[in-house]
């Protein structure tokens, strides 16, 4: 308990440090951080399926560009009436502002149109792809943390985090002192994620003919536990976003998510057994 303390006490800065007029962004370190470390696991894993560490790296590109142009889109989305006032934010990106489910959809379109072009398995490199992004999802949300965002309700639990007046609420919760760090949870939870995505890949290289385990499969697994992860920790969360039938969009997506993915799940496990 006492080793969460920091977080108690710690007032984040978003600026590393300062050359003249560059500044250098914790948010831009961590989501560089994660992209390299996400392009080494894949490499390495896709090295287990012979796949060559160039193509890897090919489609590395393909993903993270649209998919940081879906991301950004995506956020501009959630929080429009904003963005709408303030039209230049948008391109201010080392503020924060990245949608994750954005992200997946811009990174997935990319991706298709990559391994199609290069006649790759589709679904084998969905699976290993899954992996890479589930980790750098555990690493970028310390960039949430330094930018004092995506954080949850008031608390009073010994991890609790202070957010500053100015990214609070407008005339909400300016009493409180202490807020769930809701990047810590997903963070946590996102590394589970990769720990498990690993065993599987492991489990299938092992069974290589495992018909639970078949191409895509553990690509679906990402999507469902990311799903529930996202939907979960959505109820603590009290960031600005569009409301629908009485839940806040990401959750509504992702319950929807969750839903379609493990029917398809299902669904392809049933089939291959048959």
């Amino acid at each position: 308990m006492k080793n969460m303390n920091f977080l108690h006490s710690y007032h984040p800065d978003p600026i590393i440090f300062s050359i003249g007029p560059l500044q250098f962004y914790w948010y831009g370190f961590f989501v560089s951080l994660a992209i390299v470390l996400g392009i080494v696991v894949a490499q390495k894993l896709g090295k287990k399926y012979e796949i060559p560490k160039q193509q890897i790296l090919d489609l590395a590109v393909y993903v993270i560009v649209f998919g940081f142009i879906g991301a950004r889109i995506y956020d501009v989305f959630l929080e429009f009436p904003y963005y709408l006032k303030h039209p230049l934010d948008i391109f201010k990106v080392w503020k924060g502002g990245l949608a994750i489910h954005g992200g997946l959809i811009g990174g997935a379109l990319a991706g298709y149109y990559f391994v199609k072009k290069n006649k790759l398995n589709f679904w084998l490199t969905a699976d290993i792809v899954a992996v890479a992004i589930a980790l750098g999802q555990a690493i970028g949300r310390w960039g949430n943390y330094f930018n004092q965002e995506l954080y949850g309700l008031p608390t009073n639990l010994p991890w609790g985090i202070p957010i500053d007046f100015l990214h609070r609420p407008l005339y909400l919760y300016q009493n409180a002192n202490y807020f769930h760090p809701t990047f810590l949870y997903e963070s946590i939870l996102n590394f589970c994620n990769f720990l498990f995505l690993l065993f599987l890949h492991k489990k299938r290289l092992l069974k290589k003919q495992s018909k639970v385990l078949a191409l895509g499969n553990i690509f679906l697994v990402y999507l469902a536990n990311y799903a529930l992860i996202r939907f979960v920790l959505e109820f603590i969360k009290i960031d600005t976003t569009p409301i629908l039938f009485g839940m806040r969009f990401p959750q509504l997506f992702s319950l929807l998510l969750f839903i379609f993915v493990v029917l398809g799940l299902r669904y392809k496990i049933t089939k291959a057994k048959n």
